[in-house]
């Protein structure tokens, strides 16, 4: 418990990842929600409106943000000033650690999606998710996948400025997927497919926030959503054993 209590007051003197982790996917969503454009139905997205379908992208933001960027540097920034060595010869054991970070990290998370889900709601009129129990599912699934990702590279990096590079460079090959600079809509057939099956699994989240955005979203006949679902759980099993595997303390 006390663990936890340090790595949460830790985590909230970081501004930046604060305002990028937490704040940032509503605020982007808002935004975006400000363009008259974006807020009127369009025949060509089946009579939804171009900010419903793209909510589920905003949310991810905040996802990829912790599980690939904030967890590996905090990981790395502490192998390399020694605190997990130090730790590990003391009875404070350096698993206990990381286990409170992973908890701050996906709590904060669930505090970004619960925010962006509930303005959106209010401010926008998006509805809240349909499907409630396999939206869940969806998003457990999805960021333990990105967790894993993310651990393999704190797992192998000495410094905090590399786990930063890759970082970012996880960020935006997730987010390409994700639709973040190309609507998941205008994009190829091939590229919308792979990006089916690319954490955290944005068109499962999205089927199960809406089923129309999904049909719009997905590829031509689909993919099934448990299918989906079984994907992201093998990555996130074979990337989290791989970190566990490479992992070094110093």
């Amino acid at each position: 418990m006390n663990m936890i209590k340090v790595e949460t007051k830790l985590f909230l003197r970081d501004s930046a990842t604060v305002i990028f982790g937490v704040l940032f996917p509503t605020g982007l969503l808002l935004g975006l929600g400000a363009i008259p454009a974006l807020r009127e139905p369009s025949p060509e997205t089946g009579g939804l409106r171009p900010i419903d379908i793209w909510a589920p992208t905003a949310l991810v933001f905040g996802m990829v943000m912790i599980a690939v960027q904030h967890v590996p540097a905090v990981v790395a920034t502490y192998r390399e000033r020694g605190i997990l060595r130090r730790l590990s010869t003391t009875p404070a054991d350096p698993r206990k650690v990381l286990l409170a970070q992973m908890m701050v990290a996906f709590a904060s998370v669930v505090v970004s999606a619960a925010l962006m889900i509930s303005l959106a709601w209010a401010v926008l009129e998006i509805a809240p998710p349909e499907r409630h129990l396999k939206f869940v599912v969806a998003f457990l699934v999805g960021y333990a996948a990105l967790l894993g990702l993310g651990m393999i590279s704190a797992a192998v990096v000495r410094t905090s400025s590399a786990a930063n590079q890759t970082g970012t460079v996880l960020f935006v090959a997730l987010m390409f997927f994700g639709g973040a600079f190309l609507p998941r809509v205008l994009m190829p057939d091939t590229l919308r497919e792979v990006g089916e099956f690319i954490p955290p699994g944005l068109q499962a989240l999205t089927a199960a926030w809406s089923a129309e955005a999904g049909e719009i979203t997905g590829t031509a006949g689909g993919q099934p959503f448990w299918l989906q679902i079984a994907i992201m759980t093998v990555i996130a099993a074979i990337a989290s054993g791989i970190a566990a595997k490479l992992f070094r303390w110093e």
